[in-house]
């Protein structure tokens, strides 16, 4: 059985257990779609808006750039924010997407081989992967390879912007704080406008100041985030 509005096969369809080829039982399927739907971005888009609110109140040249684009913003639409205007907000945008550069939430990503292949490295060194075995990658290592960003540990929103467009440097996977290819994250669209939605309301209702020291990160979790509390001291006002 198809869903007519995805077309995508629901749990009736009779999924199976690749290892054993039993189907699997419907509530364990409608459970584990709840779990991903619900909770797969908790954790990573609040340690993103975190670290993306972190940053702007540091650096007031950014956080001034995102002020000023909200302005224009109102100024066109008024107080209205739907899924278009999100869409407009390019200073935000590249705000958030340097905060993820700096601080992917996930520091380790693995894939299995699916056959014999090799791999030869900038230096020259050639590495053979067999098949069946695991390969990771280090979003946290790769994003600040120098050789592709510029001043790497530098918080940089216009590092993206047109004309320098640093995460194309080297291709595709210049930048994997989602992943990438086939198994790239599917929510990626979804988190960039989740926290463009939550930052578009604190800038246009709240004077923001971060008062307790900027923020370390904490290895020790499996969801790398910050350490310690973030304290802000806020005022409501309305931007105009």
């Amino acid at each position: 059985m198809k869903n007519p509005d995805s077309g995508c096969s629901t749990p009736e369809s009779g999924w199976t257990n690749p290892e054993s080829g039993s189907p699997y039982h419907y509530d364990l399927v409608v459970t584990g779609l709840l779990i991903a739907a619900l909770f797969a971005g908790q954790h990573t888009s609040s340690i993103t808006s975190t670290w993306t609110g972190a940053y702007l109140m540091k650096y007031k040249e950014h956080f001034s750039a995102a002020l000023d684009e909200q302005r224009k913003l109102m100024e066109k639409h008024g107080d209205k924010i739907d899924h278009d205007i999100l869409s407009e907000m390019d200073v935000l945008y590249r705000c958030i997407k340097e905060a993820l550069r700096l601080h992917p939430p996930l520091i380790m990503l693995m894939r299995a081989s699916h056959c014999d292949f090799n791999v030869t490295t900038r230096d020259g060194k050639t590495y053979d992967i067999p098949k069946g075995h695991i390969v990771a990658t280090s979003p946290a290592f790769a994003n600040r390879l120098p050789h592709i960003f510029k001043s790497p540990d530098s918080y940089d929103p216009d590092r993206f912007s047109v004309g320098r467009e640093e995460d194309k440097a080297a291709g595709a996977f210049s930048y994997i704080s989602f992943g990438g290819g086939r198994h790239g994250c599917l929510g990626e669209p979804f988190a960039y406008l989740q926290i463009k939605a939550i930052w578009s309301h604190l800038l246009r209702n709240f004077e923001l100041e971060l008062v307790s020291p900027f923020p370390e990160i904490d290895w020790n979790a499996m969801v790398v985030g910050v350490k310690g509390n973030v304290v802000v001291r806020y005022k409501r006002r309305q931007l105009s």
